[in-house]
């Protein structure tokens, strides 16, 4: 049996040219333990980032405008049958006039969340918000929706009212995983058949996972990787599984510090991999360190999301307990991220969509 090739031959590859390595080769990355194979593997995600995107971080303004869910997911917070939850729909004048405030304050793109809901009534509230945006900000303000799974019509009636951006994480790739922190009724084929609707109606595609699951392989997030690469995505959006006390996997084992390794791994190895994808440093990795990400977008990240949402509403909010910036407003948290972007030599990119390489590529041919 041949020896498998030394690190730093697997790096310059993956370097050279996106979706150069090989479902065990990406296993191999996202197990490294030694800390000096773990900071090639980051320096060398950070030095394609530098290229592509240059030494910038784009902002995403959040906006939680609703915890309502029809979803059970296991992990979830915001799951239907979690009591413990003050549910809320936030107005919807209210929600345009954040996102105008997200568009005043140099946010380049604003992301509107929810928990899932199927209706008509939904569908045409957010038809109307997002038209009320559109109407009131620049035309290369982005409009990004993370509102769950929906029918197609759906998503062409948000596209035609405005919106750019779609993110639906597919949580992880394999099925049979997926099955295992889902009840009955959900379904991995309803939610990669949405992703495929979103980039058939010209929606700018984010997806991503959420590692550390229990009975997770690095075969698995080998394929995670993967499945961004063959889905097409645009945007990727990766969180560690963060055990929620109110949901039925709030048992299950946890090692903060072994989280943020991996986090910081699965970001690395996806940039080298996709190359020109958008990828966010999301906010549970400032759960696991306070500096969570900031180093993120050291091993190859490029975007951020502060939370923009009213502070009244943050709290009713949580996917996972330990949620940071909750009482921090806006203001407080613009004057924050430039000060933590520019302590890695980086700078914010205020006004700038970012809209993602991978984009402008796919759509030109």
């Amino acid at each position: 049996m041949n020896a498998p090739p030394p690190l730093s031959e697997l790096l310059a590859r993956a370097s050279a040219a996106p979706g150069a390595l090989s479902a065990p080769e990406l296993a191999r990355l996202v197990s490294l333990e030694a800390p000096e194979d773990r900071a090639a593997l980051r320096s060398a995600a950070h030095a394609v980032k530098l290229r592509v995107s240059g030494a910038r971080v784009f902002l995403r303004g959040l906006l939680e405008i609703g915890n309502v869910c029809a979803k059970n997911c296991l992990y979830c917070g915001l799951r239907r049958d979690n009591a413990a939850v003050r549910r809320y729909a936030i107005p919807e004048d209210d929600v345009v006039q954040m996102a105008l405030a997200v568009h005043s304050a140099g946010y380049g793109s604003v992301v509107l969340q929810s928990g899932e809901i199927e209706s008509e009534a939904n569908t045409e509230r957010i038809e109307r918000i997002v038209r009320a945006i559109r109407s009131g900000t620049s035309p290369d303000f982005a409009i990004v929706l993370s509102l769950g799974e929906q029918t197609d019509e759906v998503f062409a009636r948000w596209r035609e009212a405005g919106a750019d951006r779609y993110l639906l994480r597919i949580e992880c790739a394999n099925s049979r995983l997926y099955r295992a922190i889902h009840p009955e009724g959900h379904s991995w084929e309803r939610r990669r058949d949405c992703l495929l609707a979103l980039r058939r109606l010209g929606y700018q595609l984010g997806t991503g996972v959420m590692f550390g699951l229990p009975g997770e392989t690095p075969e698995d997030l080998a394929s995670d990787i993967r499945f961004f690469r063959d889905i097409g995505a645009d945007m990727i959006g990766m969180g560690p599984f963060v055990p929620n006390p109110e949901t039925p996997m709030a048992g299950a084992p946890f090692d903060p510090a072994a989280a943020l390794e991996l986090a910081l791994d699965m970001v690395a190895a996806t940039r080298l991999h996709l190359h020109d994808c958008n990828i966010a440093a999301t906010t549970a990795l400032q759960v696991l360190a306070p500096d969570g990400r900031e180093r993120a977008i050291l091993a190859g990240a490029n975007v951020m999301m502060p939370n923009a949402t009213d502070l009244k509403y943050r709290r009713d909010y949580q996917l996972y307990k330990g949620k940071p910036c909750l009482d921090e407003d806006a203001g407080r948290c613009r004057a924050c991220l430039s000060a933590r972007v520019a302590r890695i030599g980086e700078a914010i990119a205020w006004g700038n969509p970012g809209t993602p390489p991978h984009y402008l590529a796919r759509t030109s041919k």
